[in-house]
This record gives C-alpha cells, structure tokens and sequence, in this order.
C-alpha cells in the first residue's frame, strides 16, 4: 500500500467516525462546558495508560513545545466545537469546519514554506462552492455566535494538522490525550458534571471513550502521510454526514440547498482522492 492509500484510508476512517460527533452532542441534555468537561476527562482516561508508556514519555520530552502546543489546540478544537453545536445548528458547525483546509493550507505555505498541490487549492475551490450552498439552506443571523465559534475550531484544527505534518514523529496517543486533559481544567470552573440523565452520561461515554479518540488518532496519524491541507480537506465529509445523521436520527431536517451542496462536496473529494493516489508512486514494503 502506498502512503497516499494509507493516509487516505486513515482520514477517511477517522472522518467517517467523526461525524457522529454533533449527533451525541445534541444527544446529550446539559449545557456545553459539562459536555466539555466529560469529554475531555473521558479522552485522558480512555488514552492515558498510553500516555505513561516510556515511548510516548520520550516523544513528549524530545519536542516539549510542540506537543504543548499540539495539545492545548486539540483542545481549542473541542472547546469551540462543542460550544458552536450549543449555539447553532450541526449543519452550520459542521460546514463552517469545512473551512480547515483553507486554514492548513495557509498555515502550510506561510510558516512551513512548504507547497500546496494545485489539485487541493482546486479541490478546495469546488468544495467551497458546495458549501455555500448549504450556507445558503441553513445560515442566519442569529447564528452569528455558534458560527464565530466553529469558525475558531475550524483554525485551530488547521494549525494542529499543519503542526503534526511538521512534528511527524510525535506520538499521537499521548497528544490527544493531554489535549483531552487540557479541555477538562479549562471548562471546569464553568461545568455542573453531575446529575445528569443516563441517557447523557451513555452518550458521554460514546463520545469519549471510544468515538473521539479513535477519530482524533486515525486523522491525526493521516498527517504522516498526507500533507495537512489535504487531510483537512476531509473535514469537508464531515460537514455532509454530520448533517446526514442528525437528520436521520432527529429529524433536523437540512434545506435542498444542504443536499446539493453536500453531492458537490462528496463529488470533489472522490476525484481529488483519485488524483493523489495517481500523483503519488508506490515506496518499497
């Protein structure tokens, strides 16, 4: 297999898992800094045992910056998250989170002076005009805050796929664990964790035990083998399943625009896929 297949295989795995994030958010009857505090708890517990073993120790003390860095954006990226799919519709969030790409792939030509393909700046292009469409089904003014919110998610994850592209060798496991760590002291103060339904901490449980770190790792070892704009660029899958399922499971129901737009960005992902894996020679096993 290739790296442009695994990479691929990777970020599409994680992104499929990833999706279902606004779907347990909705699920779950408490305000957003408890759902922060939980999910970021249940990450450390989920990863921890990882983060104690002597390789993931030495990985962190090799590169003390970035991985302090790396973790307070993964972070970022979940504080943001959860507090834009509070304040606005999932088709918004997961839309806005779109706009990753454009983010690492600015984050990769301005301060790792390193080129962007031409097929992921067209890609990017297309994709785009997609998700104006679905902006155009589902955006309002009253969404101006979930959206600035999710706007944020959406630059720290393109900082964090851009750093780990640079900082390749960093362990993962630990990464996502510390960031899940970091998330859980920042929204303590404000969070009320306790007295929640079952039907809650259940889906705490999901999300934070296993489909939040199994995504987090899956995308974030995709770096290893994909530039970071191009892993991003998978984000714009999100934004159409994420939609897909709370419509499926909740009735929230997204504008024909949404529809259209998510077959645009679906279209552009397959074609852009096809052209790294043609762009790309097999290494040796």
């Amino acid at each position: 297999m290739t790296d442009s297949a695994r990479g691929l295989l990777l970020v599409t795995s994680g992104i499929v898992l990833l999706s279902f994030d606004g779907l347990l958010v909705r699920l779950v009857q408490a305000d957003g800094w408890s759902i922060v505090f939980w999910r970021g708890l249940l990450m450390f517990i989920a990863l921890g045992a990882f983060s104690l073993s002597a390789p993931s120790r030495a990985s962190l003390r090799a590169k003390p910056l970035p991985s302090a860095v790396s973790a307070v954006l993964l972070a970022l990226i979940s504080i943001f998250f959860v507090l834009a799919v509070i304040h606005t519709t999932v088709a918004n969030v997961v839309v806005i989170l779109s706009t990753a790409p454009l983010f690492a792939a600015l984050f990769t030509r301005f301060l790792l002076h390193e080129a962007v393909a031409l097929r992921t700046w067209l890609a990017i292009g297309v994709a785009t005009l997609g998700i104006v469409l679905v902006f155009a089904g589902s955006f309002s003014a009253s969404d101006l805050l979930g959206n600035g919110y999710a706007l944020l998610s959406s630059a720290a994850l393109g900082a964090n796929l851009t750093l780990l592209r640079r900082h390749s060798s960093l362990a993962r496991m630990p990464l996502i664990a510390l960031g899940g760590l970091v998330a859980a002291v920042i929204a303590l103060p404000k969070a009320q964790p306790f007295g929640l339904d079952q039907a809650s901490y259940l889906a705490l449980g999901i999300m934070g035990l296993l489909q939040m770190p199994v995504a987090t790792l899956l995308i974030n070892s995709a770096t290893r083998y994909l530039p970071s704009a191009e892993v991003a660029l998978f984000y714009l899958l999100e934004s159409v399943l994420g939609t897909l399922w709370v419509w499926y499971f909740l009735s929230e129901v997204p504008a024909r625009a949404t529809l259209y737009g998510g077959a645009l960005v679906i279209a552009t992902l397959v074609v852009h896929a096809g052209f790294t894996l043609r762009a790309r020679p097999a290494l040796p096993a």
